[in-house]
């Protein structure tokens, strides 16, 4: 199984690591590879679909790996156009230097990040085709979730072996739940289940890997490494499908060669060791780690740039980066004003040291006066408000973007899912960037996370006067968030019943907390649509995030507290 990192769009780059994850196998030994879904184009690859000149060119891609592979059978996913107007999300059987036959997926997800039916028509037959005297069934990703679905059909019609190829993204404790369905699927139907899943970041989405081979009984024979491009290899003993009736409307191929003889184990073709599963704060940090080095790969960016403030926001996100991309290629910036405290431009200062980077401070006191001065007369004699802190706001979102456009510098924002969910940043101010690195990460998460990091490297990277500080904005005298929000592990929990769980405000006050706490975060949440659109991609990590998972409008007249 190839978990291989495409790109979307990149058809030549794609189809190249096509052509040598092929070899890989081929001079493993192995009889069969298998890639991901979509392999060819990327996933998803949204409306470039909706352009006739990318689904012939992918086709050609795919006749010209065809001509390229040799040696070794190979399941490569695709989109197949048909040759109507309609297009499939598919499945090519490559044997012998052709396409010997192709599969479209049946089940189309159309639920949360997915939106397939928008593009693809559904297939309507399973397939199944005999390799050296055992026979496959193939599928693609949700097709293997459905207990009735086509799996059962190949099983029935004499598949020993199921592979299903995959574009699944990551959310925390998706793993599982895929190997508790994988396990349930390989027993009922008594067969081996081949599970091969993408890896990579594409926009907001992560694909974790982590593909597995289950055995009939339901035990994992291998398991892909998470978030990591790898030739996954497994020597597998097919014992054979249940007897029987078979069933019908299974289309069935047989490839060239009979039954193959047991060959000699070489030290070339030695199995890969099932991979240990990460802890779930692991998860959630390789997650952020990859999605962020691959917008900023895939997009051309080799530097980013982070406003550090001192606090655990900034210090969460510039440890990721400096993950990702390497810390020699990681600039923040310290912006004091008047109300900064010293203790933040310290903890800035250490934190820039344990990771490496380096550190810029420009002062904005002065130009912060300059707007206060400019506006004086149409402003009057209002007194000040939430006005003049979203100016300090905006005017370290303008240096940012100075050095980001200067430079060529991916600017990275620092927003955590708590505050944007409330509402809790600035337009135009600290939203303004490039890329949210923690966008979907609770603040409660931020600190968990924190505190892995320095776990792993057994040192405090963040430092611990960052773990322990009182949030705060700094953009007044003695200002902490909870001025203006509850504490963030009541405002959490109520966040991920409302956001993640769509529960009304009855049944979040029923779970035990305030009805007036409960009402409050919920209108903040609803008032708040408007800045979340306009903000930049940031990495789903959770079961719901906002952005393509959760679309809701923004001029909107219900309301239920």
């Amino acid at each position: 199984m190839a978990q291989m990192n495409p790109t979307v769009g990149d058809l030549k780059g794609n189809a190249g690591k096509v052509v040598e994850f092929a070899e890989r196998a081929c001079a493993a030994g192995a009889d069969l590879a298998v890639f991901p879904e979509l392999a060819l184009t990327g996933y998803p690859p949204e409306d470039l679909l909706l352009k006739p000149s990318f689904i012939k060119d992918n086709v050609e891609a795919l006749k010209k790996i065809s001509r390229k592979v040799r040696g070794i059978t190979a399941v490569i996913g695709f989109v197949d156009g048909g040759g109507g107007d309609d297009i499939f999300n598919a499945a090519a059987v490559v044997h012998g230097g052709e396409v010997a036959d192709v599969y479209h997926k049946m089940h189309l997800p159309n639920y949360g990040v997915f939106d397939e039916e928008r593009y693809f028509r559904a297939g309507t037959q399973p397939l199944n085709f005999t390799l050296h005297g055992v026979t496959v069934g193939v599928g693609i990703c949700e097709d293997i979730w459905f207990p009735e679905g086509p799996a059962r059909q190949q099983a029935l019609s004499g598949a020993g072996l199921i592979v299903n190829i995959n574009a699944s993204p990551y959310h925390l404790g998706k793993a599982r739940l895929r190997e508790e369905m994988l396990a349930l699927r390989a027993v009922e139907n008594r067969v081996v289940v081949a599970y091969n899943n993408t890896v990579g970041g594409q926009d907001e989405l992560v694909f974790d890997g982590q593909g597995l081979i289950v055995d009939e009984r339901g035990r994992v024979v291998a398991r892909g490494r998470a978030f990591t491009e790898e030739l996954i290899v497994a020597d597998l003993e097919i014992k054979g499908a249940p007897t029987g009736e078979r069933a019908g409307g299974v289309r069935e191929i047989t490839l060239g060669g009979g039954r193959k003889k047991k060959r000699k184990r070489t030290a070339r073709r030695k199995p890969s060791p099932p991979s240990r599963p990460l802890r779930p704060i692991e998860e959630v940090f390789n997650a952020l780690r990859l999605g962020t080095g691959d917008y900023a790969g895939k997009n051309g960016f080799k530097h980013a740039v982070i406003g550090l403030s001192g606090g655990i926001d900034s210090a969460l996100v510039a440890a990721v980066a400096a993950k990702a991309l390497g810390p020699e290629n990681i600039t923040g910036v310290f912006m004091p004003s008047d109300y900064t405290s010293d203790r933040s431009r310290k903890d800035a200062e250490r934190l820039a040291k344990n990771l490496g980077i380096k550190l810029l401070t420009i002062p904005i006191q002065e130009t912060f006066e300059s707007y206060l001065g400019i506006l004086e007369k149409p402003f009057g004699r209002r007194k000040g408000d939430v006005t003049e802190e979203n100016l300090q706001a905006r005017v370290r979102g303008n240096v940012i973007m100075a050095l980001s456009n200067k430079f060529g510098w991916l600017a990275l924002t620092t927003g955590n899912k708590s505050e944007m969910s409330v509402g809790y940043a600035t337009l135009y101010g600290d939203m303004a960037g490039g890329f949210a690195v923690i966008k979907d990460v609770p603040k409660t998460m931020v600190y968990e996370l924190s505190a892995h990091i320095n776990r792993k490297a057994k040192r405090a990277v963040i430092p611990r006067s960052v773990m322990t500080r009182e949030p705060s904005a700094e953009l007044r005298p003695d200002q902490t968030d909870q001025d203006s929000l509850p504490p963030y592990e009541i405002l959490d929990p109520i966040l991920r019943a409302y956001v993640e769980s769509d529960r009304s405000g009855e049944e979040i006050v029923a779970m035990g907390f305030d009805k007036a706490t409960v009402e409050s975060v919920i209108g903040m949440v609803d008032r708040s649509e408007y800045k979340r659109r306009q903000a930049p991609p940031g990495i789903k990590i959770t079961p719901r995030a906002f952005g393509k998972d959760r679309r809701m409008p923004i001029t909107n007249g219900y309301v239920k507290r």
